[in-house]
């Protein structure tokens, strides 16, 4: 079962598709969308990074950052931004300590849970129902677009 809205949102260390070091803490002040995806470059996971993609002017323009998270390593993660052009990181879990944070462990790789962090740090929404194609519009739809 997955966190729930009102929770302080576990902090975090890991590296992005780039190799960059990245925490929670570098985005306070801002509202996250932290989506966690089974695996990198599948049906399901494309048609929800996709989504993002195709409505990222719209999530900067609120100035919100959106991170992908899955248990897949960094040159996975380079290559799924690469070849769909993703404008958005991608974190890497490959132990699952961010994703057992969150309690969306599928065992073995994350479950499609989408958790949206407010400035102060506190998960504000949480999706578990999510739809790969429309799920960035369905996100912004409520943060109220």
């Amino acid at each position: 079962m997955a966190l729930s809205v009102g929770t302080i949102a576990p902090s975090f260390t890991t590296i992005d598709d780039e190799g960059k070091s990245i925490s929670l803490s570098d985005f306070k002040g801002k509202i996250v969308v932290l989506y966690f995806y089974p695996k990198d470059d599948t049906p399901g996971c494309t048609k929800e990074a996709q989504s993002f993609r195709d409505n990222y002017e719209q999530y900067q323009g609120k100035d919100m950052v959106v991170l992908g998270v899955s248990m897949d390593d960094q040159a996975s993660h380079k290559a799924f931004k690469e070849k769909y052009g993703l404008p958005f990181q991608l974190l890497v879990d490959l132990d699952g300590a961010i994703t057992k944070a969150y309690d969306v462990d599928g065992g073995g790789y994350s479950k499609r849970v989408t958790y949206i962090i407010d400035s102060e740090g506190k998960i504000s929404h949480v999706d578990e129902k999510v739809k790969t194609d429309t799920h960035a519009q369905d996100i912004l739809s409520t943060v109220g677009s």
